[in-house]
C-alpha cells in the first residue's frame, strides 16, 4: 500500500500538485506579512504541504483529533473561517476546482480531481482543522 501511495504523490506532485502546494505557501507568506494574519499563514503551510503530498494523509476536525475545544474550533475559529473565506478562501478553492476539472477530464486523472475536491472544501474554512496520518 505504501508503494501506490508514494506513486500516486508522485504523479500528483506532477499534476497539479506543485502548483497548488506553491500558492498555498505564497497566501502564507502574505498572511505573515501582516502580523495578525500570523495564525493563517501557519494553516496555510499546513495545507500547503498537504497539497504538494495529499496521498496518507488527511484533515481531520482537531475538536475530534485532540478530544477537547481549543482556541481555533470555537467562536473564534469560526470568526477567523470568516475572514479566511472572503480573503483567500474562496480563490484557492477555485485554484482547486480547476485543477479538479482539468483532472476529471482524463479517465486517469479521476483520483488526482477527487484530491483536488477535498483540499477545495479544505480551503474554504481551514481554521480549527489538522492534518493526520491515514492509518495503514
Amino acid at each position: 500500500m505504501a508503494v501506490f501511495r508514494i506513486i500516486f504523490n508522485i504523479a500528483w506532485f506532477i499534476m497539479g500538485g506543485f502548483l497548488m502546494g506553491i500558492a498555498w505557501w505564497l497566501v502564507g507568506i502574505l498572511c505573515f506579512i501582516s502580523i495578525i494574519g500570523i495564525p493563517f499563514g501557519r494553516a496555510c503551510f499546513v495545507i500547503g504541504e498537504l497539497s504538494f503530498w495529499p496521498f496518507g494523509q488527511e484533515q481531520m476536525n482537531r475538536r475530534v483529533a485532540r478530544g477537547r475545544e481549543d482556541f481555533g474550533t470555537g467562536t473564534f475559529g469560526t470568526i477567523g473561517n470568516i475572514i479566511w473565506f472572503l480573503l483567500f478562501g474562496i480563490w484557492m478553492a477555485i485554484g482547486h476546482l480547476l485543477h479538479a476539472v482539468a483532472c476529471f477530464i482524463t479517465i486517469i486523472g479521476i483520483p488526482f480531481g477527487i484530491a483536488h475536491l477535498k483540499l477545495a472544501l479544505l480551503s474554504l474554512a481551514p481554521i480549527g482543522q489538522t492534518i493526520v496520518a491515514k492509518p495503514d
